[in-house]
């Protein structure tokens, strides 16, 4: 999501077409539009591809500096004002930023009250502001970037030039991803080692809260604090495609490795945990709206629509209100019976999918309030619904989506919390017309803590991912498999059983356990295995017998249990454990091992997992 890249050098090369070329192997992140500043030469910018900005440099845009950016955007449509690099009210201090600022509206103010003027919608231009605040106590650039940094809060990756200084830059490192590249008299700054790798292997890594200076002949790096920091370099010897995919064999590991990352993306800034709170600002527009619902339709196809089956467990049970999930293919041959008070909730990576953007449209004909959660700003079910939450989790490059489905399922406990709280502050009459139930401060405090400490617990199955490969090695051989779950983990169980089959093209169906003696276990022999979702949650005993049914029937069962479960074991022939959180959230965890299972499977059967048969990552038509 989004990418930075700096140059300053001394080798005689142009620091434009350094640029430009670094901004091409950062096109897989994903962007809307580009952007580029040189001290000698002044600033470009433009939406849409590097190729477009391309077109806008003219021919005596030299220098042997400069700053580069592509923007995934997020505060403010991607039009040319919101583009990167922003500057301050002098054009002297100049920014590129990656992440999110999360008291940039606060900051914006009292830089106002000062007598600042803003160009743009970007949270980011509050950085430029406020460096050139400092400037005016301090005459030192370095100085003034290290005390703005210190009053910023949120995630972020930067790159900062100053006019008057041109060959320095200033990169520091905040939860989003900062390289330095170290060559002969020449250094970079970037989001990963791709721009890099043309010109020098030689890489040093920042860790959160680090500052670093470049110039042609040096790097320094500092801690926020102004320590200093020493950190040998490292050598790369990774393609520029394997750079791109942070080393890992394919994309769909590399996104399933960052979850973690974008569960605290998702829940950045949205999170009040001490008063069990929500703030969605997608929705602030539609406040009064949403207190008086009184049912929530979700549409979506494939993994969102599985995403949507887990928000109805989610909404039902802690906000007190009916939902019903539809296939957007479906949806709008229904004829609906919906109204004022119903809102129709459509999820989509791509914010593109014709058949999910079809029924927003249906929907809105017949009067009902449409929101979206979507991974992409500015696409077309975006710009349709009348709000929305943004997943921001970063472009997904393989096509069977992972890290999607994760963020999908977090913004949705989001949506639970927030609607679950929101009666506590609806007039009667709203109270009234919605006809939900009122979600305690304590109920929604736990929530909130517990999503809080799920990264850290999805790091944990990861750090454990060769147990998995393990499992899925020795089944590599299977032709079939059945998933089962129960309650919040029967969409799981689907889920699990889509990733298998669209990688590893073996037939595998996802089953409500319960539903098992309906049909599916005439399936079930010594060679047809069974994934079973079995945490320790309200349906654990149902779960264990069903399981029993199926060993009843010789069926090898792999069991995905709780930490701390000492029973499955003694019935399931092989365990993977998956650390406990509060059972809403447990399909935010269970999903990683089943993906990490279909892609240790398809790779086991050497088949290409980011480009599966016949299958497309933004299905447009219908």
């Amino acid at each position: 999501m989004c990418g930075i890249f700096a140059y300053t050098g001394n080798k005689g090369k142009n620091a434009s077409t350094v640029l430009l070329d670094g901004l091409l192997s950062l096109e897989y992140r994903g962007y809307d539009s580009a952007g580029m500043y040189l001290p000698e030469s002044g600033s470009v910018r433009s939406t849409g591809a590097v190729s477009m900005l391309r077109k806008k440099v003219p021919k005596n845009f030299k220098g042997h500096s400069g700053i580069a950016h592509l923007r995934w955007a997020t505060h403010g449509e991607p039009t040319e004002k919101n583009a990167h690099p922003h500057q301050d009210c002098s054009g002297n201090v100049w920014v590129v930023h990656n992440g999110i600022i999360e008291n940039f509206k606060e900051l914006k103010v009292g830089l106002e009250a000062n007598g600042h003027t803003f160009r743009s919608d970007s949270d980011t231009e509050v950085i430029a502001h406020l460096v050139e605040e400092h400037l005016k106590k301090t005459k030192d650039f370095e100085k003034a970037a290290l005390k703005a940094l210190r009053e910023i809060r949120g995630t972020y990756g930067i790159a900062l030039q100053y006019k008057k200084e041109p060959e320095m830059v200033i990169g520091a490192r905040m939860g989003s991803p900062v390289v330095l590249g170290l060559g002969e008299g020449e250094h970079f700054i970037a989001s990963d080692p791709s721009p890099i790798l043309p010109h020098t292997r030689t890489v040093v890594f920042l860790e959160d809260g680090e500052v670093a200076v470049i110039t042609p002949k040096k790097h320094t790096i500092h801690k926020l604090a102004g320590d200093p920091v020493k950190r040998k370099a490292t050598r790369i010897d990774w393609s520029a495609e394997e750079s791109q995919k942070g080393g890992y064999e394919h994309f769909m590991l590399k996104e399933i490795m960052e979850g973690p990352e974008v569960l605290q993306n998702t829940v950045r800034g949205r999170l009040l945990p001490d008063k069990g709170l929500a703030k969605l600002g997608g929705l602030e527009s539609v406040t009064k709206q949403l207190a008086r619902i009184n049912r929530i339709i979700i549409v979506g196809c494939g993994t969102a629509y599985y995403a949507g089956l887990v928000g109805e467990y989610m909404l039902e049970e802690h906000v007190g209100i009916p939902v019903e999930v539809e296939l957007g293919s479906e949806f709008r041959y229904r004829k609906p019976v919906i109204n004022d008070r119903t809102i129709v909730l459509a999820i989509s990576q791509s914010g593109e999918t014709a058949d999910t953007l079809e029924a927003i449209r249906e929907a809105k004909r017949r009067g009902a309030l449409a929101l979206g959660i979507v991974n992409t700003v500015s696409s077309t079910i975006a710009r349709t619904t009348d709000a929305g939450v943004y997943n921001h989790a970063g472009p997904e490059i393989g096509v069977a989506s992972t890290k999607a489905f994760i963020s999908q399922m977090t913004a949705l406990a989001l949506l639970t919390l927030f609607l679950g709280r929101q009666r506590a502050s609806a007039t009667p009459e709203q109270a009234s017309a919605s006809r939900r139930r009122e979600m305690s401060v304590v109920e929604g405090r736990d929530i909130a803590h517990a999503l809080q400490e799920l990264p850290q617990k999805m790091q944990t199955i990861l750090d454990n991912r060769k147990a998995i490969e393990k499992l899925a090695i020795k089944y590599a051989k299977s032709r079939d498999f059945l998933y089962i779950g129960r309650k919040y983990n029967y969409p799981i169980a689907f889920e699990g059983a889509l990733k298998l089959k669209e990688i590893s093209y073996i037939h595998a169906e996802g089953c409500g356990a319960g539903e098992m003696k309906h049909g599916s276990l005439a399936m079930i022999d010594e060679h047809f295995p069974t994934m079973a979702i079995v945490p320790a949650d309200s349906v654990y005993d149902k779960m264990l017998s069903n399981i029993q049914q199926i060993k009843a029937r010789k069926g090898p069962v792999i069991a995905l249990a709780s930490e701390g479960d000492t029973e499955v074991g003694k019935i399931a022939d092989d365990v993977i454990y998956v650390p406990h959180t509060i059972e809403m959230l447990m399909p935010i965890l269970n999903i990683i091992p089943l993906q990490l299972f279909a892609y240790y499977f398809a790779r086991e059967k050497g088949l290409n997992v980011d480009r599966p048969r016949n299958l497309a990552k933004s299905v447009t038509v219908e």
